[in-house]
């Protein structure tokens, strides 16, 4: 705090804290405290509710529990949002190594800006172009057929294929840049003692770079798991009639059946999967939540 004094003045720390608390309690803490005590109250008529009938229990989350097609969709979710948290690493890892230490310094603000281009077109815009081109007709199998890749077009809108695309494209940036801030803050001179010392590329790599990289790697994983998950808009549109995200089934409770009760029950047990996994990640890179922060 004294330090926001000295280098930012009263008026201006103030701002600062007043706004940051604000946002904290407004937009995020009330909502979610609001959200949890409805999980646990039944879904009632506007005439019932504060009645006897509107008590506490833990029905909205045995709903979840006792439905098994609930279940399966949970479990297909966690498992294609570590999927995309891998493939955007395998995607992320090799771009970001050349951007901090390959690549000139005049180079690397273009091929910035060249990345940052589609984050200024909306999500939903995007996700409606990667439907265009992943259709049975569309651009990628008519390039494929015409270059004599494939002689039948394939549905790529079919399981989970064009979801983990749409996600793996969405949110590929949020693993780059944290990772190449890790690998940008590692001193050249260590990578070229053990290429001195005969080490071939892959141990430099998974002994030199990749320990340095662990919170980068760690803050990425967070976050492209966290919004995966938590992505509504790509799953939608780009799901088949055999694949659905558990984000659908909350809004599904939210807005077609007006469920909000059983939907924030749905919406913190995804809550407490996000949690578990971001514990699981600090564990597994042995880094702590301020490394992640950074």
């Amino acid at each position: 705090m004294n330090h926001l004094l000295r280098r930012y003045g009263a008026s201006l720390t103030v701002t600062l804290v007043v706004l940051t608390a604000f946002w904290l309690l407004v937009l995020v803490i009330l909502p979610y405290l609001y959200l949890f005590e409805n999980s646990f109250r039944p879904y009632l008529p506007i005439g019932e509710v504060g009645g006897p009938k509107d008590v506490y229990s833990l029905d909205n989350y045995l709903i979840f529990f006792k439905s098994p097609i609930h279940i399966q969709v949970f479990i297909w979710t966690i498992l294609y949002s570590s999927i995309v948290t891998v493939l955007c690493f395998v995607m992320a890892y090799p771009l970001a190594y050349y951007l901090a230490k390959v690549a000139s310094s005049k180079a690397v603000p273009t091929i910035f800006m060249l990345l940052l281009i589609p984050l200024w077109v909306s999500e939903i815009l995007r996700s409606f172009a990667w439907f265009i081109i992943l259709s049975l007709k569309g651009p990628l199998n008519i390039f494929l057929t015409e270059v004599g890749i494939i002689e039948t077009p394939i549905r790529w809108i079919s399981g989970f294929r064009s979801i983990i695309i749409g996600l793996v494209y969405t949110y590929v940036l949020f693993m780059l840049f944290p990772i190449y801030n890790s690998i940008q803050s590692l001193d050249t001179n260590q990578i070229e003692a053990a290429e001195d010392l005969g080490s071939p590329w892959w141990r430099t790599h998974w002994r030199v770079v990749l320990p340095h990289s662990k919170p980068g790697i760690a803050s990425g994983s967070v976050m492209v798991f966290m919004l995966s998950a938590g992505s509504i808009l790509v799953p939608t549109l780009l799901a088949s009639t055999n694949s659905r995200w558990f984000t659908e089934i909350i809004q599904q409770w939210m807005f077609e059946s007006q469920d909000w009760n059983t939907g924030s029950a749905y919406a913190f047990l995804l809550l407490l999967l996000c949690t578990f996994f971001v514990s699981a990640v600090m564990r597994i890179f042995r880094v702590s939540l301020s490394d992640i922060a950074k």
